[in-house]
């Protein structure tokens, strides 16, 4: 039973507690000192703790396996916390204003305390979700998406060449997770359908010999999706410092891989520039891909294909190419002389059995390693080769592959943080051979949004559906957008063609012109494979990108200056457009020009919703008010429909 003094000292300190008779406490709610923002404590069938401003529930969590009668306390530090007796979580507001709100939950010790599991409502029915791992089935938004118990690192599974640790919804939400916590996500699984599920446990992937752990995350609500995003951009995320190489924005580039895989040599490399002067295209440059080196790891050419590569790439530069190559970061133990040079030298990964034995696609079970460039002095002595590469052979940049946590060998030993194992590996990776300036493209990404390069999808498959095909392409564009990642490079244009299954011309076409208000074209398939009537509409898109590099680059300017996306998703142009908030198949070139390909097999024609603000016909003087849609908007073959906004 209260006494009326009981009652005035919870009102001094701050604390509002709901009780009904025989129960023990219903909600109980803290305050921060000198704001309107508080956490409140409640009872359902799991405890949750809801973030309010005023009376406003900004945001509602469920703590999966935590439960306490202990009351909230507001430390002398400004923090308000609460224990079990084992476990403390912490709360601290990092930042209140009129447009967002940003409160730290922390959690210490997680390696003593089991595994602690927050849960948040996906709220399906109205509620959409950005963000979030690079996927193969890379749905968007992201709700649809199911994981179980998923470490959240970068890795091969699920084509998880970014997993940032970041989400934002529709509402105005983002969620953040540090580094340093040894992530797991449950999403739509079995008993946690319609959730999204954070938990921190010390198991493999991560070191779990590590002293300790903590799971720290950061809940950020702003007045829309927008702001919150750019809070998060540049509180957490952080934004390029620059922009990527021009000429690889206006022209294409032209690979070898898709076209011919592994199989290349000297004359195939100068057929194949030949082919491009010949029928008419324009280049940014040639990429040598797969096997020209004399073994996995040598970096250095193979005689037998490429006889003299210097005066090859001397002939292709006096006819208007910038040659490129194909590296990766593995040393194949038939390499012998290289493989056993830097395993004495220790520059290989090793695990805690001191084995380097890894495998990667190129390699069979155990017969590869992993260069280690958590070590300085590896990353200098990799970059050492491949300056050879420049000085001695002619080339000018390079195409990185690979560069995933699951490469390495399970349990491996990193240098640096425990905490940071193995994440370490992929940004150790990426910011050692990003040094090689705005030419160079890479696949992975770990806390590497501040490099000036590019980032490029992984590999495509030539399909139309969600399995990796052309309808990935925008999904996978929209996902690393909103993950901070704006300089993105498309895979090749009508995917890889593996399984012996090549591009048709009608996706080969709308692959391109899926292309074109992307930051740029990456030919492998040709158009000349096909007929006169492919040549001629790839010259006139090809054409259509570059006349738009202008407006591409004002977006790489603005990208490096403050973080904003360089083709965000449609509700970019009005955060509170319900509609906008929904769609995966259109998408953005800054905030004037609507890219509405046709992604789906023998379609002419397709609805094409426009938000608010007046739009021009990209191929016709008609003008449109948003928001609107046009329905069953005409496109054959040679169109692509897209719309620039008015002044």
């Amino acid at each position: 039973m209260f006494t009326l003094k009981t009652i005035i000292v919870f009102v001094i300190l701050g604390i509002s507690l709901d009780y009904s008779i025989g129960c023990k406490r219903v909600e109980e709610t803290n305050k921060f000192a000198n704001t309107d923002i508080s956490v409140k404590l409640k009872k359902s069938t799991k405890l949750q703790y809801e973030i309010l401003k005023g009376s406003k529930i900004l945001q509602t969590v469920t703590f999966d396996n935590f439960n306490t009668d202990n009351d909230l306390q507001m430390t002398t530090k400004g923090t308000i916390q609460i224990s079990d007796g084992k476990e403390t979580i912490e709360f601290e507001l990092v930042t209140s204003s009129d447009t967002i709100t940003h409160v730290r939950v922390i959690r210490e010790n997680v390696a003593d305390n089991g595994q602690p599991m927050d849960c948040f409502d996906l709220d399906m029915a109205s509620t959409h979700w950005y963000g979030g791992p690079e996927d193969r089935y890379q749905y968007y938004p992201v709700e649809r998406l199911t994981f179980e118990d998923y470490s959240y690192v970068t890795k091969e599974d699920h084509n998880a060449g970014v997993a940032e640790r970041y989400w934002l919804n529709s509402n105005g939400l983002f969620i953040y997770v540090e580094t340093e916590t040894p992530l797991f996500i449950t999403q739509n699984a079995k008993g946690y359908e319609n959730k999204l599920c954070l938990s921190a446990h010390n198991s493999l992937p991560y070191n779990t010999r590590a002293k300790s752990r903590s799971f720290v995350y950061h809940i950020g609500v702003g007045d829309n999706a927008k702001t919150a995003h750019m809070h998060a951009v540049e509180t957490l995320l952080g934004h390029p410092t620059s922009y990527p190489d021009e000429r690889m924005v206006k022209y294409p580039i032209w690979s070898t891989w898709a076209l011919y895989k592994a199989d290349i040599n000297e004359q195939i490399v100068r057929d194949f520039g030949d082919a491009v002067l010949n029928y008419g295209f324009e280049n940014s440059q040639l990429e040598i891909d797969d096997d020209w080196e004399d073994c996995y790891g040598a970096l250095t050419f193979r005689k037998s294909k490429f006889p003299d590569i210097k005066k090859l790439t001397d002939d292709l530069k006096a006819k208007g190419f910038r040659v490129t190559l194909w590296i990766h970061p593995f040393i194949n133990n038939n390499c012998q002389d290289t493989y056993n040079d830097a395993l004495a030298k220790g520059y290989l990964v090793l695990d805690h059995n001191g084995k380097p034995n890894t495998q990667w696609w190129n390699s069979k079970t155990g017969e590869a390693a992993y260069v280690d460039f958590t070590k300085p002095e590896v990353q200098e002595w990799f970059k050492k080769r491949l300056q050879r590469l420049q000085t001695e052979d002619g080339i000018e940049s390079f195409k990185f592959d690979a560069g995933e946590t699951s490469w390495v060998p399970s349990d491996p030993i990193l240098s640096g943080d425990d905490v940071l194992s193995p994440h370490q590996i992929t940004q150790q990776y990426v910011r050692t051979v990003g040094s090689f300036g705005p030419m160079v493209e890479v696949r992975a990404g770990q806390g590497t949004q501040d490099m000036a390069i590019f980032v490029r999808m992984i590999d495509k498959d030539s399909e139309w559906s969600w399995n990796n095909g052309l309808l990935t392409l925008i999904t996978t564009l929209l996902q690393l957008n909103m993950n901070g990642y704006p300089f993105v490079l498309p895979d090749m244009i009508g995917g890889n063609g593996y399984n012996n299954k090549p591009p048709t011309k009608e996706l080969f076409i709308r692959w391109l012109q899926a292309n074109v208000f992307m930051p740029s074209l990456q030919f492998s398939f040709v158009p000349w494979t096909f007929d006169e009537e492919t040549i001629e509409i790839s010259k006139k898109f090809t054409k259509l990108h570059a006349d738009y590099t202008p407006q591409i680059m004002e977006r790489f300017k603005l990208a490096a200056s403050t973080g904003e996306p360089v083709n965000p998703p449609l509700w970019w142009v009005d955060p509170e457009d319900r509609t906008a908030q929904g769609i995966c198949d259109q998408f953005l070139l800054g905030d004037s020009i609507i890219a509405a390909p046709i992604i789906r097999e023998n379609e002419t024609k397709r609805d094409i919703y426009l938000p608010k603000g007046t739009w021009k016909d990209g191929n016709s003087d008609s003008v449109h008010t948003g928001p609107i849609w046009i329905m069953d908007y005409p496109a054959p073959l040679d169109t692509l429909p897209y719309f620039i906004k008015q002044a």
